[in-house]
Parts: C-alpha cells; structure tokens; sequence
C-alpha cells in the first residue's frame, strides 16, 4: 500500500484506536470523542487514500490487511509524539520532565528503589518503567534508557557495559538441611535433586541454556518470571540459579556450591544518542552505571 503522508494525525490516531480497539464505540472511550466523529475521521482518511481502510462487521471493526502499513505509521508517529514531550516538556533549569525505562523483571526492585531516591532529590523528575521480557525499541523511542543482556547493532544507540552478572545455585535452608548438609553439588548429581528452572523466553537465556547443557531434562517448577524462580527457591521447593547480586539480598538462601562453570550474562547501559546531553538522562544514566558497578561488582 502505498502511504500518502498528507493524513492528518488526528484521523491516523483514530485507525490505530480502532486498529487496538476494535470497535467506533471502544475508540470514543478511549480517545475522549463522540462514536460518529471517530467514524467521520476514518471516512476522512479513506477518501483521502481512496480506498476502504477498515472492514465494517456487526460483530465489529477490523483494519484491512493493506492498510497495516498506515497503523505502523500511526505508531511511529505517536511514539515521536511522546518522546518529544519527554524531551522538551518541561524546563532543564532544574533536572526535570519524564524519564522512560525499560528494564529486565529481575531489575526492577533495584531500578525502583534508585529512582525513589533520584526523586527524592530532584523531585520535578518523573519515571516510567517498562519491565518486559522483550527489547524495548529506544530507536523509536520506545524507551529512553534500557538495561540490557545483549548488544544490539544500532548505530543511533550509545551502549555502555556495566559488568557482567554473574549466577549462582541456590536453595533455602530447609531443602539443604533435608538434602544438601554439604551445601554442595556435581553435575552427575543434578538428576537426583528438585529442580527449578526457566520458561518461556528465559529458557533461551544463558541461564536457561545452562541447564541443557548439564543434561537437565526436567524441573519441579519452571517459570517464565524471575520473581516466581526466586520465591520457589525461598520456599523449600528446590535448587535453582539465581543472579548472585539479587540473591545477596534475600536473607534465608544458601549458594550451593557446584562442582563446574557457572553463567553469567554481559549487562548494557543502553540509550538513545541524541539524549546524552540532555541533563535528566545524564543524571539518570550516570546513577545506574555507578549502581550498576557497585551491585555487579
């Protein structure tokens, strides 16, 4: 489909409303407009294109699949918006305005309590905090700052590494007492303990590869959040690895020592280039990297 740039934003976020939302009725909801001026903006831009962009159903709306490429557009175009009001909506005399990051689950109880105290001494500061599996795109600005696992090859990104997070096997005091008195293990072992492990995209992690490659085939729990991996543990149910720096925080845990190579993951401070002088990136971006340093040794 060819995309005719002339649309007026006003009728493109009406399609992608509609294109999230499914119906004229959700998109008036949403966007804070009468049901018949969200289908008058899509009419508008139809006859604009000259051709139907959405199919019309009693069970509903659905976007034609020609038109998909005007609903990415429509999102390009929203998250310039936001970023844009990001950067240059509130004044840099003082460290102030909105700061979005995207962070792995197992980082944000450290991100959050950072943030807390950055505000505390610069209260204009505001946060929004991704946390998701994925790699937020901070190309499109999705995302202004992000902590990464891996690198990425975007010549608009500044990718700064903050050490490496190192992994080590867990358990809680009651399993170790019951089965573990040496606090100790083989990998001939493995097959004979409860064992936790990852789903899910963290299965295709480090940590997760590292299970498959000591021949583990099965797990007494497996989970696709780190939060559930790590309350497992605390609860007796069996042995899994855990970032050495989390683990340090939650009293009542046992590293069981492992007769073989541990993984561990390279971790990136990630940012947008055009925001390295901006003074609230500056200021967020040099805390993380000096918490970073300290947390990951």
């Amino acid at each position: 489909m060819e995309i005719q740039t002339s649309a007026p934003w006003d009728d493109l976020r009406v399609l992608l409303a509609l294109h999230r939302q499914g119906s004229f009725l959700a998109v008036g909801k949403t966007l804070g407009i009468s049901t018949s001026t969200a289908a008058r903006r899509i009419d508008a831009l139809e006859a604009a294109l000259g051709r139907p962009l959405v199919q019309r159903t009693r069970s509903g709306t659905s976007i034609e699949p020609d038109a998909l490429p005007l609903v990415a557009l429509a999102e390009q175009l929203e998250l310039g918006l936001s970023a844009l009001r990001r950067d240059h909506g509130q004044s840099e005399v003082a460290v102030s305005g909105v700061v979005r990051l995207s962070v792995g689950e197992g980082f944000v109880r450290p991100v959050v309590g950072l943030l807390s105290e950055l505000r505390r001494q610069h209260p204009a500061l505001q946060f929004e905090l991704i946390s998701e599996s994925r790699f937020a795109d901070l190309s499109r600005r999705e995302a202004d700052i992000a902590i990464r696992k891996a690198k990425s090859d975007s010549p608009s990104l500044i990718e700064r590494s903050a050490g490496k997070l190192s992994f080590g096997l867990y358990a809680a005091r009651s399993y170790v007492d019951r089965r573990l008195p040496a606090a100790r293990l083989e990998r001939a072992e493995l097959a004979r303990h409860d064992l936790i492990g990852y789903d899910g995209p963290l299965a295709r992690t480090g940590p997760g590869l590292w299970w498959t490659d000591q021949g583990v085939k099965g797990f007494v729990f497996r989970s696709n959040s780190d939060h559930a991996i790590e309350e497992a543990i605390e609860q007796g149910q069996g042995v899994g690895l855990l970032a050495r720096a989390r683990a340090r925080t939650l009293p009542g845990l046992v590293e069981v020592r492992y007769g073989g190579v541990l993984p561990s993951l390279p971790v990136f401070l990630v940012f947008h280039r055009e925001l390295r002088n901006v003074a609230r990136y500056r200021l967020v971006v040099g805390a993380l990297a000096d918490a970073l340093r300290i947390a990951l040794g």
